[in-house]
């Protein structure tokens, strides 16, 4: 995925955050994905910050590891 491909994606992108994230201040993140080329992730308090462009495959790694499987 080109850069500019990547920031049309971030605009159209359907975000998502975890049930458990609240207003609260806690440290959350939101997750989109886009057609199996990409996951993206960003701070969930401050979405104009820049994204993490993660690959699928990197993404099920890491959530794999984080759920201790």
């Amino acid at each position: 995925m080109t850069p500019a491909e990547s920031t049309f994606a971030v605009a159209e992108a359907s975000w998502r955050k975890s049930s458990y994230s609240s207003n609260e201040g806690g440290e959350c993140v939101e997750v989109a994905t886009v057609a199996g080329q990409a996951v993206f992730v960003r701070d969930s308090k401050d979405t104009s910050r820049p994204h993490l462009s993660i690959a699928p495959a990197g993404w099920a790694d890491f959530v794999r590891y984080a759920a201790g499987s």
